[in-house]
């Protein structure tokens, strides 16, 4: 056995077991039954079969012939998973967490049992901070990120974005859209300029080189791509920024947007020199089962001063109350982050191998390494993008039955159309997408997955839901044949045998293809062509041949 390991991380699957830790890399295969053993006893005992595997897989075959393609990229995801896994435990029995730090508390929160502070120490640890603030008062990422950027800056220092222009949501903070008047960074004297990316979507090295100035108050990265066509950082990339912005003015601080980003890698930006971090407990660090909330985290006067931002100079993080079961909710969700975020990766893996084999432009390309958890896909139209995100609202848990709407959202500047059938209200860590509807028509997926919280066992969903949901979304995008409303022939083999299911399905389908054409400008045609498609579906996985 190899007993070398790096200060990080280490290698699950280099260790040499007699039996294979993984299942042969296919889902075409199954498994045969088991039947139990009949009693030995005289009392009569039914015999027991059980199916682990359906006869059919439930994927299309896309789907299936991408997952299996991915079967190295997957175990690779389960060693960031058992490493990341390590280190928070590492930390919660470092933070001698205990069931009395669940408690809430009321108030102004002065009684407070010692969760505050021990989830702080534990977050801290975990991201390679000093200190942390990690609280439900926060109540987006914006608003994280808002509280450390006024704890930085003051009137006449300058706000240097590196990676381009920043997330929609904090122009109108930074005082770019919208907010004269609203006490915006612009109001309160503070500038601004930023650093165009470089042509390939990552940072600009040569312009960053000669970018600060001697009043350049703050640096701010932001990781993730957001709603731009780019490259997401790694924290690689992050901690080089850092160096040339400490080079050329050493009092510079570095603030990085940390949304989407948590847990992707072994390390934290902190780690690699960053002042200061923000983001929210509602996407990655929530564990899908956060109900609110939000984190900064870094040096510890500059954490102090984000907390003042929050609260107010000399309450800092001694106040605010945590009712009901909100702390255990966000140890809770803390601990599982790393296993959550590794299935959000898987899923980004998947949905880039089969809309990349259809032809369409996805940023990561498939099988590059991960450096959030958001998969951007270019459906090239209105129409498409609309359509995915009508498919993934239709394969969610919570609000199947509706349809989102694409419409003005506080925050953004173009009109916004959001999939999120999720339990938290929200939520991004759970499975769900949203585009701005501008060109490239672009749909970001954010692909974790949800955790039933009323469920006798807590956990999660496998990555295997966006395979279900690839299938809607195929539908719904014109993919395949059958959805351009041209007519349809079924293979004359097929209904052998079943002939009265052939009668049915043929039936059902033209039915359903002439009242769409005779409505099909009418939401009443949009609801038929959708229930023809789950129809053709259905007939699909029973082997039915469509073709045009």
């Amino acid at each position: 056995m190899n007993t070398s390991s790096s200060s990080h991380c280490f290698t699950m699957w280099g260790l040499s077991y007699a039996i294979r830790p993984y299942p042969a890399p296919t889902l075409k295969t199954s498994v045969s039954m088991f039947t139990a053993p009949r009693s030995s006893s005289q009392l009569s005992v039914p015999q027991i079969t059980h199916h682990y595997h359906l006869n059919h897989s439930p994927f299309v075959p896309e789907v299936i012939e991408a997952a299996d393609s991915l079967y190295s990229e997957f175990r690779a995801v389960d060693d960031l998973v058992a490493c990341n896994t390590s280190r928070v435990l590492k930390a919660f029995k470092n933070a001698r967490v205990g069931s009395h730090h669940f408690a809430g508390c009321t108030g102004y929160g002065h009684d407070e049992a010692g969760g505050r502070e021990a989830l702080d120490q534990v977050f801290a640890e975990i991201v390679g901070a000093e200190s942390a603030i990690v609280r439900s008062q926060f109540f987006s990422g914006t608003h994280a990120i808002t509280c450390a950027l006024f704890a930085i800056l003051r009137p006449g220092d300058e706000l240097l974005a590196v990676a381009g222009a920043p997330y929609d949501t904090l122009e109108e903070v930074i005082g770019k859209r919208d907010s004269h008047g609203m006490g915006s960074l612009k109001d309160f004297g503070v500038t601004y300029r930023e650093v165009p990316l470089a042509e390939d979507g990552g940072l600009d090295w040569d312009k960053l080189s000669r970018a600060l100035k001697p009043e350049t108050k703050c640096a701010l990265i932001q990781r993730s791509r957001g709603y731009s066509w780019r490259r997401s950082l790694s924290v690689s990339e992050i901690g080089r920024a850092i160096k040339i912005i400490k080079m050329q003015n050493p009092n510079c601080l570095v603030m990085v947007d940390n949304c989407y980003g948590e847990f992707v890698e072994n390390i934290e930006p902190p780690y690699v020199g960053a002042d200061l971090i923000a983001g929210s407990l509602i996407k990655n660090p929530g564990g899908t089962i956060a109900p609110c909330g939000g984190y900064v985290a870094g040096k510890e006067i500059l954490v102090k001063a984000a907390a003042s931002r929050l609260s107010a100079p000399g309450l800092g993080v001694d106040c605010g109350s945590t009712p009901g079961d909100i702390m255990r909710s966000f140890f809770q969700g803390l601990f599982l982050s790393p296993q959550m975020v590794g299935e959000a990766i898987k899923g980004t893996l998947l949905i880039a191998e089969v809309m990349a084999s259809k032809g369409y432009k996805v940023e990561p390309l498939p099988r590059v390494t991960r450096h959030d958890t958001v998969q951007a896909v270019q459906l090239r139209s209105r129409e498409r993008l609309l359509s995915f995100c009508e498919a993934v609202q239709r394969i969610s848990p919570v609000g199947s039955f509706t349809r989102p709407v694409a419409g003005t959202t506080p925050g953004y500047a173009s009109e916004v159309i959001f999939a999120d059938g999720t339990f938290i209200d929200g939520s991004t860590s759970e499975l769900s997408c949203d585009g701005p509807l501008r060109e490239p028509y672009a749909v970001y997926c954010q692909t974790e997955s949800q955790v039933y919280l009323n469920s006798p066992l807590q956990g999660g969903t496998h990555w295997t839901q966006w395979g279900l949901v690839l299938e809607e979304t195929l539908l719904m995008t014109n993919v395949y044949p059958y959805h351009n409303r041209d007519l349809i022939m079924i293979d004359p083999h097929w209904y052998i045998g079943n002939t009265l299911s052939f009668f049915i399905a043929v039936c059902i389908i033209l039915h359903g293809m002439l009242t769409v054409y005779s409505v099909k400008s009418s939401q009443q045609g949009s609801a038929l062509l959708a229930a023809r498609d789950r129809f053709v579906v259905l007939l699909r996985r029973r082997k039915l041949k469509l073709v045009k």
